[in-house]
């Protein structure tokens, strides 16, 4: 069965096809996955199957009636696990900051790609008043790795289109981030 098939079905609230679904797109959203944490250094204690896992759990709280084919998968695929990683940070410099954090020098043994990664969730906060579509391209670049190709499909726009808006972005972001 074809992965927009396999949606439909799951839209419907066909629990085998749910299974299916995640069965076929399991490969990517590991690679989407691994992409993301591979350029973060071992900064999240989060792995890959962690993270597709809690993306997965996410889509599937969230209902799939958003979501048409693949693209539009990876698409909100690549959000989750923006708000995961993002989520998972913000949760752990808290505890570090915490009361029972064994000492200064542990909260401020933060990795500077940690740093990074909220630093681009910030900015990306402030492009959304700018342009939905760039904070989109971002998230699915930056934070899940996907291909130009992939993110015109899912964005039903032309690849020039991504790499433009994608330039746009990156100079938005690097004048907020200074």
């Amino acid at each position: 069965m074809k992965t927009s098939e396999l949606l439909s079905a799951a839209k419907l609230g066909d629990k085998a096809a749910e299974g299916d679904l995640f069965s076929v797109l399991y490969r990517d959203l590991r690679r989407l996955a691994h992409s993301r944490l591979k350029r973060s250094e071992p900064c999240t204690l989060l792995d890959t199957t962690s993270l597709v896992h809690e993306a997965y759990l996410r889509l599937h709280k969230a209902g799939y009636e958003r979501i048409g084919d693949r693209e539009h998968f990876l698409a909100y695929a690549a959000s989750a696990m923006r708000s995961i990683v993002v989520d998972f940070i913000s949760s752990r410099r808290a505890s570090l900051r915490s009361p029972e954090a064994d000492s200064p020098r542990e909260a401020a043994a933060i990795p500077p790609s940690e740093r990074e990664i909220l630093d681009v969730d910030e900015a990306l906060r402030e492009l959304s008043r700018v342009s939905e579509r760039m904070v989109k391209i971002v998230e699915m670049r930056y934070f899940a790795g996907m291909k130009v190709v992939e993110i015109a499909a899912a964005l039903c726009v032309t690849e020039r289109t991504i790499r433009r808006d994608w330039e746009k972005a990156r100079m938005v972001l690097a004048a907020k981030m200074k």
